[in-house]
């Protein structure tokens, strides 16, 4: 219609010139502008087919991912369709990962129409209105924020935050297994295989079992606090064969059931790990004295105790700082910490012994590996974790004894498997591979989610 509308004006105007005996070449250059006006609206309407036919496509995508989403028993609404939660879009940008993890699924909402118009010189130009005004100038892309995955597969504690408002409840059972051989020979040996002096071995085997219960609470999208009740009951076994004149041999069994040390803790997210940077977490714990401490036990006339310890008897706080960086389909970790035992005096007598001041040992750790996610449900992760423990320091008698360091290494493997929308199995492995560590440890946790 603008095309006949400017022929028309064309016409009155060229009919015009006529009358005034105006020259040929006035015409032709009519009919020229006539002929470019309408090239840019034939372009105009073939980039507004192109934009018709990618909203089309989009729409297509949205519709076919919701589609996946029900058929895997999920959900999705159109308001849910603006912000993308973990990392793992599949092939038809599904995110997998977010969607094993419980958590809210995405995808882009389309872009916002850009049409053409007429501008004063004659050309066009493209317009349009946004969804929302910029918030950077034109042309600058906006920063890409790292997105972590959550897979249950990974380390306790080490995971990705929950997001603001949700809630974890998550009981949990442990078994770890130590043992150890020892022999000591005092004395002097004449010629090989004769000695004269005391013959000592020591076998000693301890199990420990422990269930907890956690709640974890995310106050906002970047800091979360949790808080864990335990539940000990050790078992140990140690047998020692004495030889001097004549063969001794000795077993002891002492067992040990009571409430562990409470714990509460926090972790934040320093960070949002624009433009492909690694996403850090900080955390603080705090562990109370709430366990049956090493000077609280039942004791025999002797001082020796008849019951085994399920607390460290000290307060602790610790501090450690973590690291995640997704390389999709995996997630990369780091972790470094360290605790602080706090002194006491403990001021009591256990038989011809009195015990002071003490002075816990601090211990350093770290740990690092990776989370894979094979498929929406099933995730593993591998790692390894290695904690220093420094001497402690105790006031006997009036002068202060010195204890070993402490070497805890392990290498650990976790599985993990979503059973429902709200329930996943998490299960890990820990193998002691170095003399201080437990021989084994073996974890069970049912984490539910709100």
């Amino acid at each position: 219609m603008a095309a006949c509308a400017l022929a028309a004006c064309a016409l009155v105007w060229s009919g015009d010139a006529n009358a005034q005996s105006s020259t040929p070449n006035e015409f032709s250059r009519v009919l020229e502008l006539i002929n470019q006006q309408e090239q840019r609206l034939n372009a105009q309407e073939r980039q507004l087919q192109d934009q018709q036919r990618e909203i089309s496509e989009q729409r297509e995508l949205i519709e076919r991912q919701r589609r996946e989403i029900l058929a895997m028993g999920g959900s999705v609404s159109e308001a849910d369709l603006g912000e993308i939660r973990g990392a793992g879009v599949g092939a038809h940008g599904l995110n997998y990962a977010a969607l094993a993890a419980d958590e809210p699924i995405s995808v882009n909402r389309r872009a916002p129409i850009t049409t053409l118009t007429q501008t004063e010189g004659g050309s066009a130009a493209p317009t349009g209105t946004p969804a929302a005004p910029p918030d950077r100038p034109v042309g600058e892309a906006p920063p890409e924020e790292t997105q972590v995955s959550t897979v249950e597969a990974l380390p306790e504690g080490q995971n990705a935050l929950l997001g603001q408002g949700r809630l974890v409840i998550e009981p949990s059972f442990e078994y770890s297994r130590s043992s150890s051989n020892r022999f000591v020979f005092r004395g002097v040996e004449i010629v090989t295989g004769i000695q004269i002096g005391l013959i000592e071995a020591n076998d000693s085997a301890r199990d420990t079992f422990s269930s907890s219960l956690a709640i974890r609470y995310a106050l906002t999208d970047r800091l979360e606090i949790e808080g864990r009740v335990p539940y000990i009951h050790r078992s140990d076994r140690i047998t020692t064969v004495s030889q001097n004149s004549q063969t001794t041999t000795q077993t002891f069994e002492l067992q040990g059931s009571e409430l562990g040390d409470v714990e509460l803790s926090a972790r934040y997210q320093l960070n949002r790990g624009r433009n492909g940077a690694p996403i850090f977490v900080a955390g603080a714990r705090v562990k109370s004295n709430t366990g049956l401490g090493p000077f609280e036990l039942d004791r025999d006339a002797q001082g020796v105790s008849t019951e085994l310890a399920t607390g460290s008897g000290f307060w602790a706080v610790q501090g450690s700082l973590s690291m995640m960086y997704p390389s999709d389909p995996a997630v990369l970790f780091a972790n470094v910490s360290y605790m602080y035992n706090i002194t006491e005096d403990v001021d009591r007598t256990f038989g011809t012994v009195h015990v002071g001041h003490v002075n816990p040992g601090d211990s350093v750790g770290f740990g690092f590996g990776f989370g894979f996610s094979l498929n929406p449900r099933f995730s593993y992760s591998l790692g390894y974790s290695h904690s220093y423990v420094m001497p402690t320091e105790t006031e006997l008698n009036g002068m202060i004894t010195e204890s070993t360091e402490l070497q805890v290494g392990s290498l650990q493997l976790g599985l993990s498997f979503r059973a429902t929308e709200r329930l996943t199995l998490a299960t890990s492995v820990d193998v002691g591979v170095t003399e201080d560590a437990p021989d084994v440890r073996l974890s069970f946790r049912t984490p539910f989610r709100w």
